[in-house]
């Protein structure tokens, strides 16, 4: 499987985003809150960083653009969930920035904690 996140890939529209929020199911992998839920569609996935904790767009783009990276490389810790697809949101909590490399480890521990409990 490809390292790849193209446009379908990524959780789009209010209806679906405001019922993820409503009826997922959620847990803190610090620095991020993780909200998921299964679906029969393919996997899309929603990465946030609130303006109320990074005022700058600068900093709240390098975050989102970090937690991108680090589900792009990781994704293939959902992949053995052939028929399963998700709905995950990933919102970062922390009030200052944290590095890529715990960033991914927060990514990598949330994925397997998916597929862990969808088995």
């Amino acid at each position: 499987m490809p390292n790849l996140f193209p446009k379908h890939n990524r959780l789009c529209g209010q209806l679906r985003i405001a019922q993820l929020y409503k009826t997922g199911h959620r847990f803190t992998a610090w620095p991020l809150r993780v909200t998921w839920q299964e679906t029969e569609e393919k996997t899309q996935v929603l990465v946030w960083a609130p303006k109320s904790l990074f005022k700058r767009a600068v900093k709240r783009n390098r975050l989102r653009r970090l937690m991108r990276e680090a589900y792009r490389l990781n994704q293939e810790l959902l992949a053995s969930e052939e028929k399963k697809g998700f709905l995950i949101a990933f919102n970062y909590i922390d009030k200052e920035e944290q590095s890529y490399q715990t960033i991914d480890k927060a990514i990598r521990k949330a994925l397997q904690k998916i597929a862990n409990h969808a088995e």
